[in-house]
């Protein structure tokens, strides 16, 4: 996708998330608000969700696309790249990455934003794949980090 295009569908889906979120407090049904509109906006996320930390593992929370792994192994794969790194990991081709862990084959490059809670400290990822190469960039991982300050800013 063209990134003016990008940053403007990015734009709009800010705007819409502003009206939707305030209607609850609740993080976890706001989290469900944002990944349905993510993964329903943008045409080339084939997978949208979220891997949360719940007593040292990684275990999937809301998604929309296929079936997920349920939980991912400890130190492996980008998830926990992105949490172990602290910060964004963006893939142009999964396999390239050691230890990328395929939950679906179909998955071609991936976006992991750390997710913080309202104290700062990191409770998971957002994990989006696309089942196309070098779909991720600077721009999603700008947007995407400020959409997820949606989820306790409001």
């Amino acid at each position: 996708m063209d990134k003016n295009k990008k940053q403007g569908r990015y734009q709009r889906i800010y705007t819409q998330l502003e009206e939707l979120l305030p209607k609850t407090q609740d993080p976890f049904a706001r989290m469900s608000s944002i990944i349905a509109v993510l993964h329903n906006k943008m045409d080339h996320f084939f997978w949208t969700g979220f891997y949360f930390l719940k007593d040292g593992k990684l275990i999937v929370g809301q998604y929309q696309g296929p079936v997920a792994c349920q939980e991912l192994k400890k130190d492996v794969g980008v998830c926990w790249a992105g949490i172990n790194k602290q910060k964004a990991i963006i893939l142009d081709d999964v396999e390239k990455f050691p230890g990328h862990i395929a939950c679906d084959s179909r998955s071609k490059s991936e976006i992991v934003i750390p997710l913080k809670n309202k104290d700062g400290n990191i409770i998971g990822v957002l994990d989006v794949d696309s089942s196309e190469y070098n779909q991720f960039d600077e721009i999603d991982e700008m947007e995407l980090t400020s959409i997820l300050d949606l989820v306790h800013t409001l």
